[in-house]
């Protein structure tokens, strides 16, 4: 479930407004957005995938809202952790071309 936008990170450029299928976010004039319907998020991931400064932090618990802040959620470099796994950003390897990903592929074939 969504649980963070980083006010210090944010540039509102509401990308996760737009790309959010539950319309959880609210957009705000000369501001950030706002998380205004937490209990309508599917934990897609959508918002922290394309959030190009990795300002959102979406726990994978999509059953409950935790209670994090987000100053424990940058000590644990939470911040844009699922878009870093799966290789999304300047700099980073795709998840496809992870090492791991080829000895899977060696482990399932028959």
């Amino acid at each position: 479930m969504i649980e963070i936008i980083s006010e210090s990170k944010c540039v509102s450029c509401n990308q996760c407004v737009h790309v959010c299928p539950t319309n959880v976010f609210d957009r705000v004039e000369n501001g950030i957005p706002v998380i205004a319907r937490q209990s309508d998020c599917q934990t897609c991931f959508m918002c922290e995938l394309y959030c190009p400064v990795d300002a959102l932090y979406v726990s994978p618990d999509a059953e409950a809202a935790i209670q994090i802040s987000e100053k424990e959620v940058e000590q644990q470099g939470l911040l844009g952790g699922y878009r870093e796994k799966v290789g999304w950003g300047p700099g980073r390897k795709p998840v496809s071309s992870h090492e791991y990903m080829y000895q899977l592929a060696v482990k399932t074939r028959f």
